[in-house]
């Protein structure tokens, strides 16, 4: 599907330009350090189907200096299994996953081809199949190895009470960050009953209410690390804090290709 061009203008204001006349879409800019990051999203479900990205050359492995524009889209494992193996695609950037690629925008691919591309991106991203169960919201929750040993509690439980600080609601996504030595979210939770009524005092803690948390997934300490956080602005983990919208993007990635390896593993 690719083609080599001449032309090597960006494609970037084309692709923006295309997104507003098919699907009404503006360009979100949701990231202060990366204003070049535009994301494209579905208005009546509000998922992203596009982003478009100027990133420097060498952290796609291409030679050359500066920037480069791309963009990732979903197209789903096979489709992506294909278009890797042509010019000018990628691996996607910054996506856990097979079902997403990367698109150069230097022409190198046909502009009319991106458009083919962005169009089931579109389609894709309003289908529901083979969607996980999200919380209503995403939180990131401290939890230090001096006061509670997380990991063997896990191990002996899928589900365990946790000291509770703020307004989550049964059926939000708690992501649970292990402070020093792991600095790095270890556990992704669903809170399953909240505000539970408990007294607990000691010279460490107060504890007046709690909520119960269910175990979904393990994270190798090496996926989410606190280097990584820092990127979407999260420079410490010392309370609870909602998720940036940036950090949900890379997680639906991830959580997505989990969803599928469940799906092959039930066949």
């Amino acid at each position: 599907m690719a083609g080599r061009k001449n032309n090597r203008k960006s494609l970037r204001d084309d692709i923006i330009k295309f997104a507003a006349e098919s699907y009404g879409t503006s360009p979100e800019y949701l990231w202060r350090r990366y204003p070049g990051y535009a994301v494209l999203r579905r208005a009546d479900n509000k998922k992203w189907y596009g982003i478009v990205m100027d990133v420097p050359r060498k952290r796609l492995g291409l030679s050359g200096e500066g920037s480069i524009d791309i963009l990732d889209i979903k197209c789903g494992p096979v489709l992506g299994t294909s278009l890797r193996m042509d010019e000018g695609f990628l691996p996607a950037y910054h996506m856990r996953r097979d079902g997403w690629v990367t698109v150069l925008l230097d022409g190198t691919v046909e502009k009319e081809t991106v458009f083919s591309l962005l169009e089931i991106s579109f389609e894709l991203a309003g289908t529901n199949k083979r969607e996980c169960r999200r919380g209503k919201e995403r939180w990131i929750i401290p939890a230090n190895p001096k006061y509670y040993d997380l990991p063997n509690a896990f191990s002996n439980e899928q589900e365990i009470i946790w000291k509770q600080s703020n307004n989550i609601a049964v059926g939000d996504t708690v992501y649970m960050y292990g402070a020093s030595p792991f600095s790095a979210v270890l556990y992704k939770c669903e809170a399953t009953e909240v505000d539970i009524p408990f007294n607990h005092v000691d010279e460490n803690l107060r504890i007046n209410r709690v909520m119960r948390i269910k175990l979904l997934e393990r994270f190798d300490p090496s996926f989410l690390t606190l280097d990584r956080l820092r990127e979407h602005g999260i420079e410490t983990v010392r309370g609870p804090r909602r998720m940036p919208e940036s950090l949900v993007y890379e997680l639906e990635g991830h959580e997505e290709s989990t969803c599928l390896e469940r799906e092959n593993d039930s066949i």
